[in-house]
């Protein structure tokens, strides 16, 4: 089960959303991170993005200057996150390369 977690910055005045998503294996999570790294804000301000790996969590934690943007890149990122997992679990658990 992922957990999300959405606050202001008091000291930026930026809204901060993050989200863990657990995998099965740590591979699993390198996987996803590089299929979804490419996926780069269009808009070049008023948002960012990070994504990490640690252990077999990938986080991803958004900052933007408004709701809107925060809302709709959230739900683009959740949108192509489905896809992958739905993906991996069509075809199976990874090898080891």
């Amino acid at each position: 089960m992922a957990a999300a977690d959405g606050e202001t910055n008091d000291e930026t005045g930026q809204l901060e959303f993050s989200l863990d998503v657990p995998f099965p294996s740590s591979r699993e999570a390198v996987i996803a991170l590089s299929s979804l790294s490419p996926d780069r804000e269009p808009r070049k301000g008023g948002i960012s993005k990070q994504l990490m790996v640690s252990g077999s969590t990938l986080s991803v934690r958004w900052s933007a200057d408004e709701a809107r943007i925060l809302r709709v890149s959230v739900n683009s990122f959740l949108d192509h996150l489905l896809l992958v997992v739905e993906t991996m679990e069509m075809f199976g658990p990874p090898s080891e390369a």
